[in-house]
């Protein structure tokens, strides 16, 4: 690990003028750091300069309602604050669950959700040393002819990385929007935040490298909800990601949104599942089930992940029976 500075700044404009300086070379912003972390010991940056943008002052309360019934998350504030909080769980179970799923207890405890969204990605080729894939400026993804059993089905690469967020689909199908300093721009929407790889293989998202993300605000979604399958009940990655929104009238679902995760590039909408749900009774399983499958439709499998092809549907299926019965989990 190369020695680097470490700077706590007081305001956005100050971390923004040392992200600006040329006095170090390659400065990165900090927050929870626990991604940053795992950069440094592997090797894959060499930052000059870490800027703490953890100890900005944010508003008093990081999760809270504004009078117009808009929901607002802080950047800062942690995954165990957002599984926690009866507001979520009563306006946005969805999120409240995708926040939930995420990691480990001791790791929602210090991630924040600005982080959950811009981690970078979990795949094996990009995060050892040894491997010069795309994502690092060489001339190959190796997941197509190599281990490819936690790669994407959806994208078609170049690049074959799965989007590691759980909050990124959850806030999708809530049309989330992203708040901004440091440039000209104030927000963006959640669907404009990320890019595929055939859009820029050396990152994952839209934001300028002196971009803070400050808050996320987003409107009330009672009928919604998120499933993750995983391997092991224990801390695991998720092998297929669901979230889920619907608009329920008279037992009959007028409009939903949903999006996929863990199987792309980036959190994958599902237009076909939802137009197929559109006008669908609540207690009509059969068309449900026939709805969710629709998920499977145009994969491309690798030689070793059309399994996820088959979690997929069924993913989608529990998000949807959740958010119907709209049964988010008590507050721990």
């Amino acid at each position: 690990m190369n020695r680097f500075a470490v700077a706590q700044v007081e305001s956005p404009d100050q971390a923004v003028e040392l992200m600006e300086s040329k006095r170090f070379v390659s400065p990165v912003y900090k927050a929870g750091g626990l991604d940053l972390l795992d950069h440094l010991k592997e090797g894959l940056i060499e930052p000059g300069l870490l800027v703490d943008i953890r100890t900005l002052a944010g508003c008093a309360d990081p999760i809270h309602q504004a009078e117009d019934g808009t929901l607002r998350i802080s950047a800062n504030a942690t995954l165990a604050d957002i599984a926690r909080s009866p507001l979520m769980h009563e306006h946005a179970p969805v999120i409240a669950q995708a926040a939930h799923s995420a990691a480990s207890p001791q790791i929602r405890n210090v991630a924040t959700i600005a982080g959950n969204l811009l981690q970078r990605p979990r795949c094996w080729y990009y995060r050892q040393q040894q491997f010069d894939c795309l994502k690092k400026g060489g001339h190959q993804c190796f997941a197509p002819d190599g281990e490819n059993k936690y790669h994407a089905v959806f994208g078609g690469g170049p690049c074959h990385m799965i989007h590691p967020s759980s909050l990124a689909p959850a806030l999708s199908v809530c049309n989330a929007h992203i708040h901004v300093t440091g440039s000209g721009r104030e927000s963006i929407p959640i669907t404009e935040l990320f890019h595929a790889p055939d859009q820029g293989l050396r990152s994952e998202h839209n934001l300028s490298p002196v971009e803070i993300i400050t808050h996320i605000t987003f409107d009330p979604v009672p009928h919604s909800a998120f499933c993750a399958v995983h391997e092991k009940q224990a801390f695991d990655w998720p092998l297929a990601m669901a979230a889920a929104a619907l608009v329920i009238e008279s037992g009959t679902i007028r409009s939903a949104r949903i999006c996929a995760g863990a199987v792309a590039p980036i959190p994958w909408p599902l237009p076909k599942v939802e137009d197929a749900l559109r006008d669908l009774r609540i207690d009509d399983d059969g068309e449900l089930d026939k709805a969710c499958s629709l998920a499977a439709d145009r994969g491309e499998p690798l030689s070793q992940n059309a399994y996820k092809l088959k979690l997929l549907p069924v993913a989608i299926r529990r998000a949807v029976q959740r958010a119907i019965a709209r049964n988010a989990e008590a507050p721990q």
